[in-house]
Formats: C-alpha cells, structure tokens, sequence
C-alpha cells in the first residue's frame, strides 16, 4: 500500500486546476505518475470515499475530493461508514483502528 502517494495525488488534485483537467479526461491515465496499487487506482477512479478511507486517506483531504465529486456532506459520512463495514477497519494513518477484530468489536 502506498498511503503517500495517494494522498499526495489527492492533495495536488484539490489545488491544481491543470490536473483537475486531466483528470476529469482520463483519470487512469493521471495516476499512471504516481506510484499506486491495483486497488488505490480503482478506489480513486471511481471514486471510491469508502475505500479510500480505509485506505487510510486523511479526512481533511478527503473531503475535497468528495466535494470535487459533487458527493454531498452527508453521504461523504455515510460513505466512510459503509467503508469500514465493506473493507474493515481503517489500515493505515490517522484513522488506522487497531484494537478491533473483523466484524468491529473491540478486542
């Protein structure tokens, strides 16, 4: 997994509107200059806020790129929800949650 590069790309796609361009005309081709995984391409693609999550991604990032999808606030949050019950618990960063087993309960 490469937390980083996806929210580096994130990060740049909330401040450039050049890269905003080109990803709205082909948002595979944007990602080929970052180095991702199979599953971090498809979940910004998509997009997938759920997994990306997950993932990892910071919410204060995430949220723009959210809003960039014309994802209203609410279903963001919901979206994150159903994330963890999809995907499990949060890998990676800020939001990593450890202590818990698969189904969410705290060990």
């Amino acid at each position: 997994m490469s937390l980083y590069y996806v929210q580096k790309f994130l990060y740049e796609l909330n401040r450039s509107a050049d890269l905003q361009t080109a990803y709205q005309a082909d948002r595979r081709r944007v990602l080929d200059g970052y180095t991702l995984t199979a599953e971090e391409i498809e979940a910004l693609v998509e997009p997938d806020i759920g997994l990306l999550y997950v993932l990892g991604v910071n919410g204060q990032i995430l949220m723009h790129f959210a809003a960039f999808h014309q994802i209203e606030w609410q279903d963001y949050l919901q979206r994150m929800r159903d994330g963890v019950d999809q995907h499990g618990p949060v890998r990676e960063g800020v939001y990593a949650m450890t202590g818990y087993d698969s189904v969410g309960e705290g060990s």
